[in-house]
């Protein structure tokens, strides 16, 4: 198997795919930055649900459930995107958080008190990685 140079946007890649395809659930190599990810996708309602499965000395996997409208058929994600990349990181401090449409959607950001959404950030008033935006 291949080396990801960049595990998050693998994790984006693969989320993203599950839904044009209309998967139900999608399958992805677990790390802690991807298991909060994952927490704050379900905290704001952008998938059904999750499930870490951990293989001794391994990290594992997480399963994802993908959100869909009853009667639409509509993914909750519209879109996702990656923001910070192995070559070209992107840092916001306090005063210059990004917003994503317009409030619609959400940031995630990586900062020293872990990984929390753009309104978190906001509230706490502390910058970091801005790792992708969600809407």
């Amino acid at each position: 198997m291949s080396k990801v140079s960049d595990p998050i946007a693998d994790y984006l890649t693969r989320v993203r795919n599950a839904v044009l395809a209309k998967h139900r659930v999608v399958d992805i190599p677990a790390s802690n930055m991807k298991r909060e990810i994952t927490k704050i996708l379900k905290e704001k309602g952008y998938i059904l649900n999750y499930k870490f499965e951990d293989e001794l000395g391994h990290q594992g996997n997480i399963k994802i459930a993908l959100k869909y409208h009853p009667e639409t058929k509509v993914s909750a994600i519209k879109g996702l995107k990656r923001i910070s990349k192995p070559g070209l990181r992107q840092y916001c401090n306090s005063e210059n958080i990004p917003r994503v449409l317009n409030g619609l959607g959400i940031a995630i950001i990586s900062t020293s008190k872990g990984i929390i959404t753009d309104k978190e950030a906001h509230e706490q008033n502390i910058g970091g990685e801005v790792l992708c935006y969600v809407y």
